[in-house]
């Protein structure tokens, strides 16, 4: 997923970086690790990558509304 605009949540990977989930949510880059870190915004670490899984991002956003 780079510059191109997401039409569907169906189209992103199934692990997002978390600059890819701040590009989706339209957060900056640090308050996307900011809340990563706060466990606000659900997310699993692989060592030292960090990835925000989409289904857990999607349900995580219908629980917000």
């Amino acid at each position: 997923m780079h510059e191109q605009a997401v039409r569907h949540m169906d189209e992103l990977p199934a692990f997002l970086t978390v600059p890819e989930a701040a590009r989706v949510l339209r957060l900056k880059r640090s308050t996307a690790y900011e809340l990563v870190r706060q466990g606000a915004i659900p997310s699993i670490r692989l060592g030292r990558q960090i990835r925000v899984p989409r289904d857990r991002l999607l349900a995580w956003l219908r629980e917000a509304n």
